[in-house]
């Protein structure tokens, strides 16, 4: 499996005429610094923020701490990426952007689109899919508003674990995510993993009033009420289904990503039955096994940090914040929510960075 994904990956991505040089780590670690070098491998690089890009990959060791680099989290997110084969297809969804406006008008409330911006859904194609009926069953267990203690039933807590099965236990994504985590020695088994994952996302925890109101699932796949105005909210199916119902106004976006196919990225301007998001960033097409998978790397290895992803050779980063107010199991942090960021073309050099970056992490994966 792995050797067809290098393979893919190779045609995807590295396979363009990119050559090695002098901006590799790989037998200079700890070399004496010298000013006509690109980049640096030694201890003090960091410091001055010019290491070589695979430095904390090759030669950056603390003792027995559990080391995780940013060139194994790019590759590990372009596995993710190929893997997901639940992902819309141009067929099933057709979305129309509309009005894009500055950073700087994305506060003043003003509807400059005059469609919806999903135009069409093939929610028999989509909707039918495990993953997907699975998402759509837990949605509608919440209650938007903080402040209003959430309950669950029997059945709607089986119902998150259904979720976690179908995204994470019965897809080839998710179960590529735990071997990746399984492998750096973060969980012992799937099932401490699982069992981790429901807690971060599902464990409840007060963000109003003291009443347990609010989990990272609510916030970032359901979206929530806060203070007079939408909070969280980073899920592009529930955003459908709620302009769908016509309880979702649709004004226009901010950002939107360098990706010809999706998965995309987008940042919306929109009113939620009278609460305004003045920036709601979303993967758009995406499958919910995905953007499970991508938020929980990130908040695992980068909790309350930008993470950097590579989806087919382009850039996405996510930022994640934790909950820093209550905890679960042995002083382990809630998530408090995880959204792509805005995207920022690269330039040729840094394309020709990622590539190296994640080749070197495949190498790895080689006999």
């Amino acid at each position: 499996m792995k050797v067809i994904l290098v393979a893919l990956l190779c045609v995807t991505l590295f396979c363009q005429g990119y050559s090695t040089g002098a901006t590799s780590c790989k037998g200079r670690c700890d070399e004496k610094y010298n000013s006509q070098n690109q980049c640096h491998c030694n201890s003090k690089c960091t410091q001055y923020k010019n290491c070589c890009s695979d430095y904390t990959d090759l030669c950056k060791s603390e003792g027995s701490g559990i080391v995780i680099s940013d060139a194994e989290i790019k590759a590990v997110s372009e596995i993710l990426y190929a893997l997901d084969s639940n992902k819309a297809s141009a067929s099933e969804l057709i979305i129309d952007p509309q009005a894009l406006v500055p950073d700087s008008q994305t506060s003043l409330q003003i509807d400059l689109s005059s469609g919806p911006l999903y135009r069409y859904v093939d929610e028999e194609a989509l909707f039918s899919r495990p993953t997907y009926a699975a998402l759509l069953a837990v949605l509608d267990n919440y209650h938007r508003m903080t402040g209003q203690a959430e309950d669950f039933s029997p059945q709607q807590l089986a119902e998150q674990d259904t979720f976690l099965k179908e995204t994470m236990s019965n897809t080839k994504l998710g179960r590529e995510l735990f071997a990746f985590l399984y492998t750096k020695g973060i969980y012992s088994s799937e099932e401490e993993f699982i069992q981790d994952l429901k807690m971060m996302w599902f464990g409840l925890y007060s963000r109003n009033n003291k009443k347990m109101d609010s989990s990272g699932f609510e916030h970032v796949f359901a979206g929530e009420v806060k203070g007079g105005k939408v909070s969280g909210f980073h899920n592009w199916i529930q955003f459908y289904l709620l302009e769908k119902r016509g309880v979702l106004n649709y004004y226009s976006h901010s950002f939107d990503g360098p990706w010809a196919t999706y998965p995309d990225a987008m940042g919306m301007q929109f009113m939620w039955d009278g609460y305004f998001k003045q920036i709601g960033s979303a993967v758009i097409g995406s499958s919910p096994e995905f953007d499970l998978a991508i938020y929980s790397l990130c908040y695992i290895t980068r909790p309350g940090k930008q993470c950097h992803l590579s989806l087919g050779g382009n850039e996405l980063t996510v930022q994640t914040y934790t909950w820093e107010n209550s905890f679960y199991g042995n002083g382990k942090k809630f998530i408090a929510s995880a959204f792509p960021v805005t995207p920022r073309m690269k330039t040729s050099a840094e394309h020709h960075e990622i590539y190296r970056a994640v080749w070197l992490y495949f190498l790895k994966l080689m006999p």
